[in-house]
């Protein structure tokens, strides 16, 4: 009985932090598909990879969002059009490198600034690599949902379009397309029903504010229910496996990275907050095993694998996690080896 209501209390409590967090990266989303024009965000993106990626895993810094917010703000920038090496830089990025971690590590580590920057330092290295790892694909597609490839507008069988519809103010992406009367269309409408519907004037700000909540509301309904699964997850996770466990591990500059980086995965907390948990071992552990806890936790947590599952395949995130837990792990060691 104890243990269920630690469970319990664990999935409320873990729902409870990511939920808002979840509700600002849903409005930046809508933010992004209705304000945002695509052609004009693709201008603004450095041509070399390596300074896309780079511009990518900085945005967190416009759009100051956790590891519950980003995902639905990259699955945003690619149906957007943005290069792979924008999305992902920001999706492994974005919840560490934004102020408002960077205050909240500053607060929690201020006897020790090095945590502080070489916590953006190891975030920046680990998200730019991946993000160049997977703009090496021609084509990410094969790596994504069959639903996000649609909304990104896959190339489909030759039909003939009447005249009028190549001048039509279409959203090309995201989840609604505008109608004449001030409404929206889902995307997954019949073709004729779009070419039926679709307005030739721009709407106004009114209808663009309402289609915002209606996008936020069906994208909230989504990303929610598979938020809920993560937490029961994660929540049955930290009961059923014993914290001593992972934490009698922790003695040596290997073992005690390999046990925060296992915490850190099972523990799932937010990344505004995950500075002052790791604060409590910064006595007995490493400082390359609270860093690889710092930059591991946000990047990929066992609460936000179904979350991630919204936008990638099953191989993809495995390749995410086998690429963000080596490179961190790497990091670490250097660390714990050469100035611990």
């Amino acid at each position: 009985m104890t243990q269920l209501n630690n469970g319990i209390t664990l999935f409320f409590s873990l729902l409870v932090e990511a939920m808002p967090f979840l509700l600002l990266g849903v409005m930046f989303s809508s933010v992004l598909l209705l304000f945002v024009d695509e052609q004009k965000l693709l201008a603004v993106i450095p041509k070399n990879v390596v300074l896309a990626a780079l511009a990518g895993s900085l945005i967190g810094f416009l759009f100051p969002v956790c590891e519950c917010g980003n995902i639905p703000v990259a699955r945003r920038l690619l149906t957007k059009g943005a290069p792979t090496a924008v999305a992902i830089g920001f999706l492994l990025a974005a919840p560490t490198v934004n102020p408002v971690v960077f205050w909240a590590t500053w607060i929690a580590f201020r006897d020790q600034p090095e945590i502080v920057f070489l916590r953006v330092g190891f975030t920046l290295i680990v998200a730019v690599t991946i993000a160049l790892i997977f703009s090496a694909q021609a084509d990410v597609r094969p790596f994504l949902q069959d639903s996000l490839t649609r909304m990104m507008g896959e190339p489909e069988p030759a039909t003939p379009v009447p005249a009028e519809a190549e001048v039509s103010p279409l959203l090309r992406s995201g989840t609604f397309l505008m109608q004449s009367p001030g409404q929206v269309l889902q995307l997954d409408a019949p073709p004729a029903q779009v070419l039926a519907q679709v307005a030739v004037a721009a709407p106004p700000m009114v209808t663009r504010l309402r289609m915002m909540v209606d996008n936020m509301v069906l994208e909230l309904r989504e990303l929610g229910a598979v938020l809920v699964i993560g937490s029961a997850i994660a929540a049955f996770v930290q009961v059923a496996v014993p914290r001593e466990v992972i934490l009698g591990l922790g003695q040596g500059p290997v073992t005690s990275i390999v046990a925060m980086m296992a915490l850190a995965w099972v523990v799932s907390i937010c990344s505004t907050v995950d500075s002052f948990f790791a604060l409590s071992f910064a006595s007995t552990f490493t400082s390359g095993s609270l860093l690889a806890f710092l930059v591991f936790g946000p990047m990929i947590d066992l609460k936000n694998i179904s979350l991630l599952l919204t936008v990638f395949k099953g191989r993809a995130i495995l390749y995410l996690f086998v690429l963000a837990a080596q490179l961190v792990f790497l990091l670490a060691l250097v660390m714990n080896l050469y100035t611990s």
